[in-house]
């Protein structure tokens, strides 16, 4: 019980926090709730109420346990059917789009002397799905709360210029026929939200094959986050873990495990709307919350470090994934 208490002053600030971003969040979607949720987590944890002590117990509470439970609630709405529907064609492309971008960013990140756990969050928001891959990365590599928070940012804000650029781009180059304009959005965009609104530009049917593509790359989560915990483990000169026999349990983070145990059994059961909208509705508005937590467990001096570095990591990251993709659609679809 006195747990609870400790647990319920922090908890309230974020979930009020919370409930803020997403009025706010409702006049801009294409941002969504929760940037604006960090970003007036960041606001606020940085006044003199939001830095009191009584508020941390909640605080670490919502930006770590709320922030799993999302992740898990997040594989019962999805199902591998999404990779039957784009076929081995478009599945390799999704693959092959992730890993390019995976690597270019670790690369172009360690050119640009930005931390490495800073680089793999990165690589994990621009490769699959911004905010939740993001969040899902960062425990599993012991990532700062300030590195988190900078990157979740970034990967939205980068997501919120392409959503408006690519609509121009797939007009010009694929004179919007559908399937290479909704790999191009699907393939590219960070989040499901951006995906929508920039397939709504070109027209509802890319709109809707644009989410299959973007959801395919949502299935391959938990792999990713797989990888990215080992390149962090044999980066590291001396890690008691690379010394242990290697396991299954001690790479894939429990809340990961959960996220994929729960879309394979929507995948063989196929749960109704019923059931999936609302543990969808849910587990965004935990997640909404966990990201307020973040927002206020921030510095802002490390928002303001490397101003110009990261705005160069980002463009140079949106152009490669664009160009990349262009390629890749030409050649495989």
């Amino acid at each position: 019980m006195r747990k609870i208490i400790n647990i319920l002053p922090g908890l309230i600030s974020c979930i009020v926090i919370a409930l803020i971003g997403m009025v706010v969040g409702h006049f801009f979607p294409s941002l969504g709730s929760g940037l604006f949720a960090i970003l007036i987590g960041i606001l606020v944890g940085n006044l003199k109420f939001g830095s009191k002590t009584i508020l941390r117990p909640g605080i670490k509470f919502s930006e770590s346990k709320l922030l799993y439970y999302s992740i898990i609630l997040l594989g019962a709405t999805l199902t591998f059917n999404s990779l039957f529907n784009i076929g081995i064609s478009g599945i390799s492309y999704i693959l092959i789009q992730m890993s390019g971008t995976i690597a270019f960013v670790i690369w172009l990140g360690e050119k640009l002397s930005l931390s490495e756990d800073f680089r793999l969050l990165m690589a994990s928001g621009n490769a699959v799905c911004g905010s939740s891959a993001i969040a899902s990365t960062a425990p599993a590599i012991h990532a700062k709360t300030s590195d988190m928070a900078v990157s979740i940012t970034i990967v939205n804000l980068l997501g919120t210029v392409m959503m408006v650029l690519l609509p121009v781009i797939t007009s010009t180059v694929f004179h919007n026929n559908v399937l290479p304009s909704s790999a191009l959005i699907g393939g590219t965009l960070q989040s499901v939200g951006q995906v929508v609104a920039s397939g709504s530009i070109v027209g509802e049917a890319v709109k809707d094959q644009a989410e299959v593509f973007k959801i395919s790359r949502i299935i391959f989560l938990a792999l990713v986050v797989f990888v990215l915990k080992r390149i962090k483990m044999k980066n590291q000169e001396v890690r008691e873990a690379t010394k242990r026999k290697f396991s299954m349990r001690s790479i894939v983070p429990w809340y990961v495990a959960g996220f994929l145990l729960l879309c394979i059994i929507n995948s063989v059961f196929l749960f109704p709307t019923s059931i999936t909208h609302p543990i969808k509705v849910f587990g965004n508005y935990l997640e909404i919350i966990a990201l307020a937590g973040i927002g206020m467990s921030v510095n802002v001096k490390d928002l303001t470090q490397h101003g110009w570095k990261l705005s160069g990591y980002a463009g140079g990251i949106g152009l490669f994934q664009i160009i990349f993709a262009l390629i890749l659609i030409f050649i495989l679809l």
